[in-house]
């Protein structure tokens, strides 16, 4: 699709959804495409919408009380207004952001991430993507063949067991993993803590971390999984972290750090303290709000 039939399909929809009436001529679809509002390179290269970093509103009292407040926050704020409706590149940022979150959901974790962090992979008890998304219980049950896998490809009784899971986004697994788990490694072992096989879990949940660990008898189990996706970003992580997880295991029991990804917490910087907080879970035999009173203590 070239950049003119990218920009009439885009009209189309606008027309479709009622942002704009009326069936665009080939002038209007011209006089877009040579906008400076929409760069677009060769056949084949994407179309850039301009930043959503700006203040659009149009004479505002205070331009610059706006521009100092725009800085503050990446949402969706000073975006002006044509009428009642939000302004075309606003709506179509809107779009693509959606289309991130939606495909962050939906897609799945290649082959070729795994391969190239050196994950083995696994799967829950889940049979498919809309089984997952509609039985939230099955994705904290490994399945029995994932259970045999795990039991014939991984080390029992490591203080450490990392385990990567799909969760809610597949984009912010194969974001972030690459840089967060070689730094988390290499932090445990610089502390001299063992670390079991890290493998990868499909169609998981958060509460999938209580099989692994009663399966391998491990000290403390660290999950990294993809966070629900939103139009900030699609590409967060959380990391789960529990001391002696199992079936007792209780929500208050998880230390959590969240907001993984390149505009939040850094993935090196998360892995390197990730480390030091599994330091203190394995001296204070504790973790989650147990462990936070041990250290006030």
């Amino acid at each position: 699709m070239n950049e003119q039939e990218l920009i009439q399909s885009v009209i189309g929809k606008l027309v479709e959804q009622g942002v704009i009436t009326g069936k665009p001529s080939a002038e209007t679809v011209a006089a877009v495409a040579a906008s400076p509002s929409f760069s677009g390179g060769a056949v084949g290269e994407p179309v850039t919408l301009p930043p959503l970093d700006e203040v659009k509103v149009d004479n505002p009292k205070n331009m610059a009380a706006l521009e100092a407040m725009r800085k503050t926050t990446p949402a969706r704020i000073f975006m002006g207004r044509c009428g009642a409706r939000q302004k075309t590149h606003s709506f179509l940022h809107f779009q693509a952001d959606h289309a991130a979150a939606v495909d962050a959901v939906f897609l799945d974790v290649s082959d070729e991430c795994l391969a190239e962090n050196g994950l083995f992979g696994v799967q829950t008890a889940v049979k498919d993507k809309d089984e997952f998304l509609m039985k939230p219980e099955l994705g904290k049950k490994l399945s029995e063949e994932a259970k045999k896998t795990i039991a014939e490809k991984c080390v029992k009784g490591a203080q450490v067991q990392i385990i990567v899971v799909d969760g809610l986004s597949s984009t912010a697994i194969e974001a972030n993993i690459a840089d967060t788990v070689p730094a988390l490694v290499q932090g445990l072992k610089a502390e001299g803590i063992s670390v079991g096989t890290p493998f990868f879990i499909k169609y998981g949940r958060v509460g999938v971390m209580d099989d692994v660990g009663a399966l391998l008898n491990c000290d403390v189990v660290v999950e990294l999984v993809g966070e629900r996706p939103g139009l900030i970003t699609a590409e967060s992580m959380s990391s789960y972290m529990v001391y002696k997880a199992g079936e007792k295991t209780v929500e208050a029991d998880r230390t959590i750090i969240s907001n993984i990804h390149k505009g939040g917490t850094p993935p090196a910087e998360a892995g390197a303290h990730m480390a030091t907080v599994v330091k203190q879970m394995l001296a204070h035999k504790a973790s989650g709000v147990s462990l936070s009173e041990a250290m006030k203590g």
